[in-house]
């Protein structure tokens, strides 16, 4: 049983899958680093560090899980390398679990008499909208009425793509045209959402980041409006970011996070990057949970994420299975 429930054998595969390059990655790299050596030593140790490193897990994490692994190797100095996988899939999966608060069913949302509003926040070009797109499809499909607020009226092409989404999903958008203040166009969306008895309001936001005092003053303003609305709103700040840029996705976590209270993580692109190792360390240093993974380009290939799962088929193939 998976963190978000039993995963069924499709989606299992199409994480696999989704993860693929990754895992070639990480697992060519780790054979290097143990061929030859019958106990983990301070050189294997070194060696695991420089590939957790280079797949993007990011320095101060990987520091954490090395430290984690020396701790358990020390109090039996001839452990075998073959169990290295093991313990290190143990304390990966520990690490990603200290930032999830409660259990939840994929796409479930809490009892409420208001619509449950989330904002959607991130540069662009990262999947941001594609990613809006796969929720109100997946929301829809678990029995969720959708509604959607295309708040980035600065790009003529957001708005456009925003719509193609909600005409193949078959869900309403609340549109005021470009150039509208994107907090008009919130108000709006959550408004009519309130009255229609809609579920789930998703949000998109404009993913400039060339001015973070500006970005921040109109993320504020854009929440302080829904909250005129609705007491407390947005109940999630979704932050996407392009899993296929590696480092630079833990830039646009810091400066997004400097920008507002995100809540939650969405990785995208996947499938096309030996990079999955940053969902790890994003989660880990910016202490917010992965909720979302894109591995693939159907809409089923938004995936909520699965701590266990994602660690099972990380490490699936190696000893560690």
């Amino acid at each position: 049983m998976g963190l978000f429930g039993k995963f069924s054998r499709k989606k299992k595969e199409s994480l696999n899958k989704g993860l693929e390059k990754t895992k070639e990655s990480v697992f060519k790299k780790l054979t290097r680093a143990v061929v030859g050596k019958s106990v983990v030593d301070d050189e294997v140790l070194d060696e695991l560090e420089e590939v957790l490193i280079t797949s993007d897990v990011g320095v101060d994490t990987t520091l954490k899980i090395i430290e984690r692994i020396e701790e358990r190797v020390k109090n039996d100095k001839y452990l075998g390398v073959s169990e290295l996988n093991r313990i290190l899939k143990e304390e990966i999966s520990e690490l990603l679990a200290e930032h999830i608060e409660e259990e939840t069913e994929a796409f479930s949302l809490p009892k409420s008499d208001n619509p449950y509003v989330i904002m959607v926040v991130g540069v662009n070009g990262v999947g941001k909208t594609t990613t809006i797109g796969k929720l109100a499809y997946q929301f829809k499909k678990a029995g969720k009425k959708v509604m959607l607020g295309a708040a980035d009226t600065f790009r003529a092409a957001a708005v456009d793509q925003l719509h193609i989404w909600a005409k193949r999903v078959d869900v309403p958008i609340v549109d005021l045209g470009m150039g509208t203040d994107p907090a008009s166009v919130a108000f709006d969306a959550v408004k009519k959402a309130k009255e229609q008895n809609m579920d789930v309001v998703i949000i998109d936001t404009a993913g400039r980041l060339h001015n973070k005092i500006n970005l921040m003053n109109e993320l504020s303003k854009i929440k302080r409006v829904m909250s005129k609305v609705i007491d407390n709103t947005p109940d999630e700040v979704l932050l996407v970011l392009d899993g296929s840029t590696g480092q630079n996705a833990f830039e646009q976590a810091k400066q997004f996070t400097k920008a507002t209270e995100v809540s939650s993580l969405a990785i995208t692109k996947l499938d096309g990057t030996a990079k999955g190792g940053v969902v790890i360390g994003v989660s880990d240093q910016f202490s917010i949970p992965v909720k979302y993974i894109g591995i693939g380009e159907a809409m089923e290939d938004l995936q909520v994420f699965d701590r266990n799962e994602f660690v099972d088929s990380l490490f699936s193939g190696s000893s560690a299975s």
